[in-house]
């Protein structure tokens, strides 16, 4: 571990010291029915790992997810044939009452146990199915809920992603709130290769990055381990997760699609779109949208007017996620039955 690393550490936990004594134990069950009231900042966290096929590896991060009861899995999503899984977590925000920065979070430790149960039970050299991933733990994402800030979200991220990069020596890539300038995680990928399949033309196997990486990771080392790979995370908006079925094999076809219906080819303003091989007679059009700016029927509309140029046939999408509106009271819902 670096010096300044261990500084940074000693630092935190010396001003965690009062916060901490409260939330050492699980609170009372009456402490949960006023969570609502206790807290007004809640953060979202989105984990997505590198595997959905080893029972044993998605057993091991289930426990380490469900670690906390004042962290609630909101959501998982499995997919084999992407062999893919995203665990969707909620947890409180509490600030410096002075400062007003971000000291502390249950979520942080609970997002590092999970990656460690990751990285403990899958070998990424092992890992091949048709979504991209550059990692074991692909990708993490921070969301400000309730009344926390983006600069919240960014703190947190910037924390764990150091702890990440330090303590798991895995390369950490930042981007949205968390990264200096704002870069984007597509940018990130595209530098890296991360949509270019290395398998059977629509698949991706093994570790597909370089022993050493062509960027510098703004945390961890530039060495790739192609067990573990590498790691993005994020401090964003909150971001909806919408999948549309063509029926279709000709995935250049739907990429040509694809590219009309994203915001970077000029279609719906901050929708990311990403054309995925998923099945014998199917490929779907994944698509990450901010239900502020764009809904899910706009998405559909808009594919289904396309695919119809082209004479396909497009099934409705659905939702990999639970949607925002819902998010914060189904976290009340699972903390206060706890």
């Amino acid at each position: 571990m670096e010096p300044d690393h261990r500084n940074k550490i000693a630092h935190r936990k010396a001003i965690l010291v009062t916060s901490l004594q409260v939330l050492s134990c699980p609170p009372a069950p009456k402490a949960k029915t006023n969570l609502s009231g206790m807290h007004s900042k809640f953060i979202g966290c989105k984990l997505y790992i590198s595997e959905s096929r080893n029972t044993m590896a998605i057993d091991a991060i289930d426990r380490a997810a469900r670690s906390n009861p004042q962290v609630a899995v909101i959501s998982k999503f499995e997919d084999c044939l992407y062999n893919r899984v995203r665990y969707t977590l909620v947890s409180y925000i509490i600030n410096d009452s002075s400062t007003g920065e971000v000291i502390y979070s249950p979520i942080m430790k609970v997002l590092l146990t999970m990656m460690e149960a990751a990285f403990s039970t899958i070998n990424l050299e092992l890992h091949s199915g048709a979504h991209p991933r550059m990692g074991v733990n692909d990708d993490l994402s921070f969301h400000p809920l309730g009344q926390a800030t983006m600069e919240d979200a960014a703190w947190l991220a910037k924390q764990v992603a150091s702890d990440i990069g330090n303590d798991l020596q895995v390369p950490v890539f930042l981007y949205g709130a968390a990264h200096p300038t704002g870069k984007s995680v597509s940018a990130i990928r595209r530098e890296l290769g991360y949509y270019r399949p290395n398998y059977k033309g629509n698949q991706w196997a093994g570790c597909m990055l370089p022993d050493i990486l062509p960027m510098k990771p703004d945390e961890g080392p530039t060495h790739v381990s192609h067990e573990r790979g590498a790691t993005t995370v994020g401090a964003t908006p909150w971001i909806e997760n919408y999948n549309v079925p063509v029926l279709s094999k000709d995935v250049a076809t739907v990429r040509r699609i694809t590219r009309r219906v994203s915001g970077r080819g000029g279609g719906l303003p901050t929708v990311q779109a990403l054309a995925l091989f998923h099945g014998d007679d199917c490929t779907e059009i994944a698509c990450l949208l901010d239900p502020d700016h764009v809904s899910a029927n706009q998405v559909q509309t808009v594919v289904e007017q396309i695919a119809a140029e082209q004479g396909l046939e497009v099934e409705k999408g659905y939702f990999t996620d639970i949607t925002k509106d819902r998010i914060i009271d189904k976290y009340f819902k699972i903390a206060c039955a706890d």
